[in-house]
């Protein structure tokens, strides 16, 4: 499953608008490779994505300088500038998402999260990842359990986030 078009082109710009090109930068849930499609002529870009299929079927290591096929619940990496959750978060209980942000802010200078609204899923073309297990997002409930985010851009039924406290980015 890809993630989702909407708002990707104001994610694309603010990226653009506050980080130099060649920054580093992490995919995680890198699915078909579509922020690499928008972005990987600007950063230096790494994936890991969970469902090896989609690794093999959307040629991944053709397009990211590394991927690797894991769960970023147990995935260690360091070092990078910006790390992008698209459409991540809500496949995982909130426990384990509240974890993989804190190991994201001290790993990576910033990091953005995409995020679906009240949006429930089950599996997809027999990939069990694909169930969303914090179907009942909103607004309210992104600053409820993770309150160290700050929207970047949202609508009624998606959102983008990033770090609250992010000193890494910076205006170009």
């Amino acid at each position: 499953m890809s993630s989702y078009d909407i708002g990707k082109a104001e994610i694309v710009a603010w990226i653009r608008m506050h980080y130099p090109k060649g920054a580093t930068c992490l995919d995680v849930g890198a699915c078909d490779g579509k922020w690499w499609n928008l972005l990987g002529d600007y950063l230096v870009m790494d994936a890991v994505e969970v469902w090896e299929p989609n690794i093999r079927e959307n040629d991944l290591e053709r397009k990211y300088r590394r991927v690797f096929c894991a769960d970023i619940r147990r995935f260690w990496y360091k070092d990078y500038d910006l790390v992008i959750f698209g459409d991540v978060l809500e496949h995982m209980p909130v426990e384990d998402a509240q974890k993989v942000l804190h190991w994201a802010s001290l790993m990576s200078k910033d990091y953005i999260i995409g995020v679906p609204f009240n949006y429930p899923q089950d599996e997809i073309y027999g990939n069990p990842y694909e169930r969303h297990l914090q179907p009942d997002l909103t607004p309210n409930i992104v600053a409820e359990r993770y309150p160290q985010l700050e929207p970047i851009w949202q609508d009624n039924g998606y959102a983008y986030y990033h770090r609250r406290d992010a000193n890494g980015y910076r205006q170009v």
